[in-house]
């Protein structure tokens, strides 16, 4: 597909730099199958609009405090760490102690170059320390952290990091996005960026989904640095799509297994779990998926043959992007297009902390 035609103009003022003032306050652009037919609502409506009795599965990700902030500790100059993907965990001698370590890969920024060697303090209420070891074939640091303390790296990282706020979010972070920029069922720790449309659901939501005969099933998937990153390509088949792990454990196989057997719907919470979904689809039986985890690198554009999503509840992409691509694919680029134009017309709000629409697989 050609990245010019997934293109549009957004005014500026509409990338929202917060949340709604409640998850369940922000709208929610319903595209119906009829051409032309759009609905204007709330999250709160998302019950009323979803079939009774369809398998709603969202993604348990949960996003690291991946930006570390510290100063070198020879010279004191500042460092700004940002955690991609953990490799191991391992150990590290110092003063006498063999103290519990974790292997990342990360980028690294400060008004020097990173040297092998250098050791960084990071700043904050936790004693943590990051150790800059090389560089790997994508450029990426290879860094150690450890606690001199002896504290578990995962709760030093949890008491020292900051939200990663995407970059079209041009404030720091506060202690509100501590809760806002995660999931209410956020568990599995791992991404580095949010599953956007999952920020709206609520616990009092969710228990109305159920009271509608619907039944929630998780997947996995830890979403990546790769996320934000721009096609550079004229032509998406020559995109390098990023690797993002992901899980579709057993039970939720199985859900899908029930909610076909009854001819229910698989509504996806979030491109994410489209990509999980599909990743796992099961090559024998169509609609259904296997219990699998690995990485993927699933490129979904227009073209592309859906085999397990029915409906889809997502929030409003950036242009010329992969996840426009995949809406696009899902729904049809003319109606994806013009969904657009009417939100800002109306004056949605866009991106990560942004306004949502609710899409039916185009048949």
């Amino acid at each position: 597909m050609r990245r010019d035609l997934l293109t549009y103009e957004l005014p500026p003022e509409l990338i929202a730099a917060h949340p709604s003032p409640d998850r369940e306050s922000a709208r929610l652009l319903v595209v119906d199958d009829e051409p032309g037919h759009l609905e204007h609502a709330l999250i709160r409506d998302l019950p009323d609009r979803l079939p009774e009795g369809a398998l709603v599965v969202v993604n348990d990700t949960r996003v690291l405090p991946a930006r570390l902030l510290g100063r070198k500790a020879t010279s004191g100059g500042k460092v700004e760490i940002f955690l991609v993907r953990k490799v191991a965990e391992t150990h590290v001698d110092r003063s006498g102690e063999r103290l519990p370590a974790e292997r990342w890969r990360a980028l690294g920024r400060s008004s020097k170059p990173l040297r092998e060697g250098t050791e960084i303090t990071i700043d904050g209420p936790a004693s943590l320390v990051a150790r800059i070891e090389g560089k790997d074939p994508e450029g990426l640091f290879d860094v150690v952290l450890f606690s001199p303390e002896g504290r578990s790296v995962p709760d030093a990282v949890e008491a020292a990091g900051h939200v990663p706020l995407p970059p079209y979010i041009r404030r720091d972070d506060d202690a509100a996005d501590r809760a806002r920029y995660q999931t209410v069922y956020a568990r599995e720790p791992g991404a580095v960026a949010a599953p956007t449309a999952g920020l709206h659901l609520t616990e009092p939501l969710i228990e109305r989904l159920s009271a509608r005969g619907m039944e929630l099933a998780r997947v996995t998937l830890h979403v990546g640095l790769g996320t934000f990153q721009p096609v550079t390509v004229s032509d998406l088949d020559d995109h390098p799509m990023h690797a993002e792990a992901y899980r579709v454990p057993p039970e939720t196989a199985d859900a899908v297994a029930r909610a076909r057997l009854k001819g229910r719907e698989i509504v996806a919470i979030g491109t994410t779990s489209v990509r999980a979904l599909e990743s796992a689809a099961d090559p024998e039986r169509e609609g259904h998926v296997v219990a699998r985890e690995g990485e993927t690198r699933l490129l979904i554009q227009p073209g592309y043959r859906f085999r397990v999503v029915d409906r889809l509840l997502t929030n409003f992409h950036l242009p010329e992007s992969t996840l426009l691509a995949l809406v696009s694919a899902f729904a049809g680029l003319p109606r994806i297009l013009e969904s657009y134009r009417v939100a800002i017309e109306e004056r949605y709000r866009f991106y990560s902390y942004g306004d949502a629409m609710l899409l039916r697989r185009r048949r």
